[in-house]
């Protein structure tokens, strides 16, 4: 499956074995400059679509990065605490955030596809 985003610039993409990674776009590490810090959730936590899951600290200020789907923490991505800049270098492959098991995963398939967001950020 694809990347799906959000109108908050989250994107998430379902994984063969029902698990999901949830990561920014490139457009939103672009807006927050060089990131420095990204405070990450605990696993086992659960979160409603919506909800603040991370902050994501840059050199121009902090961002709240928002849950795009029910779902509880099952995997935080080590190299985000050591290496916070690869949300900069590799935004939507290495530098994902957190794996979720998503509560109910045809929910992502409600979400925009890349060309919809990419007309969305165009406005």
């Amino acid at each position: 499956m694809s990347l799906k985003y959000t109108k908050d610039h989250e994107w998430i993409k379902l994984l063969p074995d029902g698990c999901a990674l949830v990561g920014i776009s490139d457009h939103a590490q672009e807006s927050l400059g060089d990131v420095t810090f990204v405070e990450m959730p605990q696993i086992g936590d659960a979160f409603k679509a919506g909800e603040t899951f991370a902050v994501v600290e840059s050199v121009k200020a902090a961002s709240d990065i928002y849950m795009p789907v029910n779902g509880v923490i099952v995997e935080i991505n080590p190299l985000i605490e050591n290496a916070p800049q690869t949300v900069n270098t590799s935004p939507t492959s290495d530098g994902w955030l957190v794996k979720i098991s998503p509560e109910n995963p045809d929910d992502i398939s409600a979400l925009m596809d890349e060309s919809d967001y990419l007309a969305f950020i165009r406005g």
